[in-house]
């Protein structure tokens, strides 16, 4: 499947009706969510580094694009992968691991995910222009705005109107640089078609447990919806519960 046709599924899109992109964490769970219908697969970082051993950020980047190869394998729909913050490698080197894993699409975060400092938003730009750069239409670029995560210095704090200004801004600069989508994870839903409008791209929300449905973010402003580690999560609650059921049967 190609970029272009990932790329496609963000537009046009009606109000309450966002692409949804489950994210599988291995190849079996791929094809249960591309058999029940899904157009596209979004695979988390968080449940693919759980799956393997290794916590959140942690996952060695052979590795990781090793599970995402086998995921896109197991499928004949799209499918885009969550890469961190792309684990340092050079542009030219990143877009090429990515296509060797068969994925037409890719989130890059704006945050080091242990210091939790801010990316510089210049230099952020410059990578999104450079993987463009190298990678041409043939990828789908999320670009993630991290001011809306707790913790992230310079964002304003937990001011809402101070975090959108830096979100409009930020967005605006990777906008420019090629990205085709802006992911400001966990932004309120009420500033999501405010992004979505001022940045001019598709803005992708998070899906989180007892939060608006997707249907609801659609209508709130995103285009897309993905779901981070918390499919991995619901299902691993389910297999707790399956072992303590054993364990007591």
């Amino acid at each position: 499947m190609t970029a272009a046709a990932l790329r496609a599924l963000h537009h046009g899109r009606a109000a309450g009706d966002p692409l949804v992109l489950p994210g599988p964490w291995d190849a079996e769970t791929a094809r249960i969510f591309a058999a029940a219908g899904f157009p596209a697969l979004a695979t988390p970082s968080a449940g693919i580094a759980a799956s393997l051993g290794y916590e959140d950020g942690s996952t060695p980047p052979d590795e990781m694009f090793a599970a995402v190869a086998r995921i896109v394998r197991a499928v004949d729909v799209p499918v885009t992968a969550d890469l961190e913050a792309g684990y340092g490698l050079p542009p030219e080197e990143l877009v090429e691991r990515i296509a060797t894993a068969g994925a037409v699409g890719c989130n890059i975060e704006d945050s080091d995910h242990h210091s939790g400092a801010l990316t510089d938003a210049g230099r952020q730009a410059d990578r999104l222009a450079e993987i463009r750069a190298a990678a041409g239409d043939e990828l789908v670029i999320n670009a993630r705005i991290d001011v809306f995560l707790p913790g992230r210095s310079d964002s304003g704090g937990t001011d809402l109107a101070a975090q959108v200004e830096e979100a409009v801004r930020r967005g605006l600069r990777y906008a420019e640089a090629g990205a085709d989508c802006v992911y400001p994870i966990l932004a309120p839903p009420q500033v999501l078609r405010e992004l979505a409008d001022r940045i001019g791209l598709p803005a992708n929300a998070l899906a989180l447990p007892g939060g608006p449905s997707p249907r609801e973010l659609g209508a709130a402003g995103a285009s897309r919806v993905t779901f981070g580690g918390g499919l991995h999560r619901r299902a691993m609650a389910a297999v707790q519960a399956m072992a303590e059921e054993l364990r007591t049967a």
